[in-house]
Formats: C-alpha cells, sequence, structure tokens
C-alpha cells in the first residue's frame, strides 16, 4: 500500500477482513456499527441490564461492559441471560485490563473480550530499560505464552477479541523502545497480532486510541499501512478518542478524530467517549456513521478531481505547511478566526459580544475573550467603531465603499483577482477558490498560481461544493505544495445539516481533518441560508430533533459557530484558546461521580487557558490513560481521590469532599493558576 487508504481524492471505504461478533458481521464493507459502555457497576446486574437496553434502543449494537476482576467476568453470565431473556441479543463485548484470567472467563460468555496489550501481560512502572534485540524477543515469548490461553479459548468458543491500544497505556517495554509515538502504539498491537495469526486465529479487531486526535490519527494511518505492508490484508478498525469530555469539546474532539478517519475510508466500528449518559453517545455516532452509509453517498464528482502523483507531506506526522505571513495570517502565526455574520440585515454591537468582544459603555472600551474572532465576514461597512484588534472582510464593491481601508480588505473571486484593472488592497487580498469544481479549467489554475506566488498581499479561501469537500481542498493543497506556493490559506466550510450536533460533526470532520495534516492558515465556518433560518427557527420553536440536541438553546447561530471554530483548533492542537479537560466516559471500575466532578472542576478552572486537566474514576484511567495532562484527578479508592502533576503522584488518598480544593491549591502551588 502506497500511503495508507485506497484514496486521497475522494471517499472509497478500505476492505477489511470480515469478523463476526455473534450474530453481527464487521468489517469486508458491512456497515459502519456504532457502540458504547456501560457505566454502571458490573456486579449490580439489574443496573447493568437496564442501562444496556436503554443503549440499545438508542441504537447500539454492541455493548461493552466492564470486566476487571474475576468476580465481575462471571457475573456478565447473569447480566447476558437477563438481556437474553428480555429478548436482547445484541452483543456484549467485555472490557479487559490487568487480569487475564478474566479474559479466559468472559471469553466463554460473551461475545466478544477487549484487551489492552499495554497491561494484559506487562505492568506499568514508569521504568526506563534498555532492552538487547535477545532480551527483548525473550519479552516476546512471555507474552506468548500468556496471551496464548485466551487466544485458544476464543478459538474454542467462537469469540472475538479486539486489541485495545492506548496511547496513555502503552508498556514500559515499548516506551523504552519505541517511545510514547504513535509507533510505539502500533507495534504494540502489532506483537499481539502477530502472535494471534500464529495461531490461526483472525476474528481480530482492532483500535488506536488518544484522548489527542491528533495522535490517534497518525496511529491509526501507521497500522493500516503496516499490516498491509506485513501481511497484505487489514483486521477491521474500532475508531475513537479517548476522555473526550462533555458537550461540545467532547463531541469536537470526537468528531475531529474519528471524523478524519472516516472520511479516508477508515472504520469498521465506532464509539464516542463521551463524560455523558452512555445512551447520549449513541446519536453522535449515527450522526457520524449516517455521512458514509453507502459507497455512494460521498462519492460525489471524484472523476474531476486529478489523482495525487506524489505526496510531498507525510501524513503519519505533523508538519505545519510553511507559509509566508500575510499581516497576522500564515507564517508563525497561529491560526485565525473569520466570523461568517454576513446573514445578519445589521450588525450591531451586541452581535459583536457573540464572537467573543463586548463594549463597556462607561470605560468606552472593547473587552476581548481569549475565543474572539480575529476578523468578521459581512455585507457591507458597520456605522459603529470596531475594536481596535478585529478587521473587517467584505465582497468587492463593499470593500470599495468602505473609508478605512486599513480595517476593511475585499474577498475576490478568480476573475477579480486576475483582473489587473481593479484596485486591490497594498496589506491583503482574499481569493476564493472552489476546488475542482464540476468546471474546473487547469489553465486558469495556472494563472492563478503563477500571480498568486508572486503576491505577498494574497490569502487563498479554500471551499468545495463537492460531496466529498475534505479530499478536494486537500488534493488543492498538494497542488500549491507542488508549485511551492507559501500563500497562507484560509479554510471556509458551509453546512447544510440541520441539528447543532450535525453542524458540529460536519465543520470537524471536514476542517479538522485538515488541521490535523498541517494544512490551514484559518478557519471560517457558515452554513447554507436554508440551514441557517432552519437553526434560527428551531431555536425559538424547540422542535425535537434526531439528536435531542436539535436546537441552540442560549447561543446565536454566530456564537455556536465562533465557539466551534475555535474548539475545532483546540482539538487539533494548532490553537490554544482555553482549558482543556480529558475526561474518561465512566464505566463500572469509576470510583466518583463523573459528570458532577468534571462539571465541578470545569466551573473553578475554566478560566485557565492552556492547561490541561484530567478527570479519570480509576486507576485503569489513571497516569497512563492521562497521556499529556499537566495535571490529573484520579480515583484510587471509594471516596478518594489521587492528585497528580504530570505523571507524578503529588497527594495520595485525599477525602473525594476536598479533592477539588486540593486541585485548586496544586494549580496555584505549580504556577498555573491564575486570578479571574
Amino acid at each position: 500500500m502506497q500511503y495508507y487508504c485506497e484514496s486521497l481524492t475522494g471517499y472509497k471505504r478500505l476492505p477489511t477482513k470480515e469478523v463476526r461478533i455473534g450474530d453481527l458481521l464487521l468489517g469486508n464493507y458491512h456497515p459502519i456499527r456504532v457502540q458504547t459502555m456501560t457505566t454502571t457497576d458490573t456486579m449490580d446486574t439489574m443496573a447493568t441490564v437496564e442501562q444496556s437496553i436503554r443503549c440499545i434502543e438508542a441504537g447500539s449494537e454492541l455493548i461493552r461492559i466492564t470486566a476487571p476482576s474475576k468476580n465481575e467476568a462471571e457475573n456478565l453470565l447473569n447480566i447476558k441471560n437477563e438481556l437474553r431473556k428480555r429478548g436482547y441479543h445484541t452483543p456484549i463485548v467485555a472490557d479487559i485490563h490487568f487480569t487475564p484470567k478474566a479474559a479466559e472467563i468472559a471469553a466463554r460468555i460473551v461475545e466478544k473480550v477487549r484487551i489492552n496489550p499495554g497491561n494484559y501481560v506487562d505492568k506499568k512502572k514508569f521504568e526506563v530499560i534498555d532492552y538487547s534485540d535477545a532480551e527483548y524477543y525473550e519479552e516476546i515469548e512471555r507474552i506468548r505464552l500468556r496471551f496464548t490461553p485466551l487466544i485458544n479459548i476464543c478459538k474454542e468458543y467462537g469469540t472475538a477479541m479486539r486489541i485495545g491500544t492506548n496511547h496513555g497505556s502503552l508498556s514500559d517495554r515499548i516506551m523504552s523502545r519505541y517511545g510514547d509515538t504513535p509507533i510505539g502504539m502500533v507495534e504494540s498491537a502489532m506483537e499481539f497480532l502477530r502472535i494471534a495469526r500464529d495461531e490461526n486465529y483472525h476474528e481480530i479487531v482492532l483500535s488506536m486510541k488518544a484522548s489527542n486526535p491528533l495522535v490517534m490519527v497518525q496511529a491509526y494511518r501507521l497500522l493500516v499501512k503496516t499490516m498491509f505492508d506485513e501481511f497484505g490484508e487489514c483486521y477491521p478498525l474500532h475508531l475513537g478518542v479517548t476522555e473526550a469530555g462533555d458537550g461540545e469539546d467532547g463531541r469536537i474532539k470526537s468528531a475531529t478524530g474519528i471524523g478524519t478517519l472516516l472520511e479516508d475510508g477508515l472504520g469498521d466500528t465506532i464509539r464516542v467517549s463521551l463524560t455523558e449518559d452512555p445512551e447520549k453517545e449513541i446519536p453522535v455516532c449515527m450522526d457520524l456513521v449516517k455521512r458514509y452509509s453507502s459507497q455512494e453517498s460521498k462519492a460525489g464528482n471524484q472523476e474531476t478531481i486529478p489523482q495525487i502523483k506524489r505526496l510531498l507531506y507525510s501524513p503519519f506526522e505533523y508538519k505545519r505547511r510553511e507559509t509566508i505571513a500575510v499581516d497576522n495570517i500564515g507564517g508563525q502565526h497561529v491560526p485565525v478566526v473569520i466570523a461568517d455574520l454576513s446573514k445578519l440585515e445589521k450588525i450591531t454591537p451586541e452581535h459583536l459580544q457573540s464572537i467573543g468582544y463586548t463594549y463597556n459603555e462607561e470605560t468606552d472600551k472593547w473587552n476581548i475573550s481569549d475565543a474572539a474572532a480575529d476578523y468578521i465576514f459581512c455585507n457591507g461597512v458597520l456605522d459603529f467603531e470596531i475594536p481596535g484588534t478585529l478587521k473587517v472582510i467584505n465582497y468587492y464593491k463593499a470593500w470599495q465603499a468602505a473609508t478605512h481601508k486599513e480595517k476593511y480588505f475585499p474577498i475576490l473571486d478568480t476573475d477579480q483577482y486576475l483582473d489587473d484593472s481593479l484596485e486591490k488592497s497594498s496589506r491583503i487580498n482574499f481569493v476564493m477558490l472552489d476546488c475542482y469544481p464540476e468546471e474546473c479549467h487547469i489553465q486558469d489554475l495556472k494563472k492563478l498560481f503563477s500571480k498568486i506566488k508572486k503576491d505577498n498581499t494574497a490569502i487563498l479561501c479554500f471551499s468545495s461544493k463537492n460531496k466529498n469537500a475534505m479530499q478536494s481542498v486537500r488534493r488543492m493543497f498538494a497542488e500549491i505544495i507542488d508549485h511551492e506556493i507559501k500563500s497562507p490559506i484560509i479554510l471556509i466550510t458551509d453546512s447544510n445539516w440541520q441539528t447543532p450536533d450535525e453542524h458540529l460533526i460536519h465543520y470537524s470532520a471536514e476542517t479538522g481533518a485538515l488541521f490535523l495534516e498541517g494544512m490551514g492558515d484559518g478557519i471560517c465556518l457558515g452554513m447554507t441560508r436554508e440551514s441557517y433560518n432552519l437553526q434560527m427557527s428551531s431555536r425559538k420553536e424547540q422542535k425535537p430533533g434526531v439528536s435531542g440536541r436539535n436546537y441552540l438553546s442560549n447561543q446565536s447561530v454566530e456564537q455556536f459557530m465562533n465557539n466551534t471554530a475555535f474548539g475545532i483548533l483546540q482539538a487539533t492542537r494548532t490553537r490554544i484558546s482555553k482549558t482543556e479537560y480529558i475526561s474518561c466516559p465512566s464505566c463500572g471500575r469509576t470510583l466518583f461521580d463523573l459528570q458532577e466532578t468534571t462539571a465541578k472542576i470545569r466551573s473553578r478552572t475554566h478560566h485557565l487557558k492552556g492547561v490541561k486537566i484530567a478527570i479519570m474514576g480509576c486507576i485503569v484511567n489513571g497516569p497512563g490513560e492521562m497521556a499529556d495532562a499537566d495535571f490529573g484527578y484520579v480515583g484510587s479508592g471509594p471516596g478518594k481521590i489521587t492528585l497528580y502533576k504530570g505523571k507524578e503522584i503529588v497527594k495520595r488518598n485525599v477525602n473525594s469532599e476536598v479533592a477539588v480544593d486540593e486541585l485548586i491549591v496544586l494549580l496555584k502551588e505549580s504556577g498555573a493558576w491564575v486570578d479571574v
């Protein structure tokens, strides 16, 4: 395989091996399956059954239940029997971490077991060990001896398996040789997969989860390429972003990671890990999957897009495309956010509040938030003084009427830009380019590229009306890089969907995917007129919707799009504007109320821009799963919390009643705290 997917310029599912999980078939072009995980105590049979039923009725096609010890593994039989008695035959997946014996019990009961290669045999002590090749091979043989009994049981009982690698729980052995890297994640899974293949066991699904979508995407891509290079075939992929959090941030982070891979044609089953009730994950999964419900759904006009003959950047590592700086866009500047206010008939100072600017009449000053848009796009000249840092983009005729040309800049179509008789800005000229429409003339592109290359005022604005819009824009980036054009590029993404969740997913998948590849110096999100009007009317009427998040309850459409733009930049780690919470979705191992605790911590720390706080329900999701968090709040026993700074324990067994206060103390002692 040259890269990692079937096509870089159009949507095409990756062929994978077929795996049977009970009566459910996965991979081999079967529909992308959606799933979730229960949050109840596995020993509470009826609570787990009732929650499982709620998830199944919401649309979950697999139910994962934690089995951290032999007792929970054995109780899976009672849960399964009660579900079957009530007429529910959805396959059950046992989630195993440290206890091989629990996996061997569960494999005789449920349809699938999930093991984590980072802690199934190895115990993580955060030790760096310098292995010789012979010593490393001995470690692999040790894994083989401990792992083979589970394989034999799975073969005997027809049980499927997921080899589920997590970025934050790589073994000391893998960390010592490969580091905390996507390559290390891939090798962690491949060690176990090679053993399974040696035993002629193939009912395997793989995952490469991380809380950082960038790491997660790179790891999945490397895994696919590694499998094809080594075996000539690929096993089904389970996609997910771990500890995504809740609300809009959790949905954006999940959709950025999962959506990027789905756009590439990768993925056979998905789980969106939200710090919310598990049944609330399913509508988000379904909104993601329905975009790819058939081979034809995103085929679009692929024939108009030239194939990529050579890819001049690596899809397996992040490197931001090199650009010149045009004013505050490109170069070393963080990506800018352009707020689309073009649907508003008349813009007032109150409208600017929705994009981060609040006017104080008493002081006659503007207060600017960390998530304030850098530019606004509107239809004319404003009749009031705008904040000094804000700039305005107008269509050409409106720009001509502006008297303050230091704050107003034109956006031109390609014909206007190529017309040398038209006046241009001496500082910034935005140039719109529809990437590979049905009528795409290569000669016009050559003229445009020739002029752009010599113009230090030009900023390209990429969009596409194609069904496979992300691939179309990515293809144009490849062309720009091939022509050695250094002009900054703004990503413009319009949405024609209906509900907020659908819009979030659309923006995150199509725009986030490009930022994860180092493409893009700015972002502008918009809606079609039909979608905008529908959202405005549904805000007032609060009609029931598909996802249950069908209207914008307390924010304007403009505020929603601005927040989403900053959320995508935060999720892709290209512009940090707020605190980041790495919050696990809870499960039967959780030792405190995650949703309540996350809300409490968020309410007191949300102003700490750039600080990453992990909130983990138990030690399984503790120091390892926190990955690159700055601080950690981890359940260590009933009513007890352990606090971390990085991966170092600072305070053990803190009473949960005072643990949030102690976290604040730790933040202050570490110099991470600022007063509001």
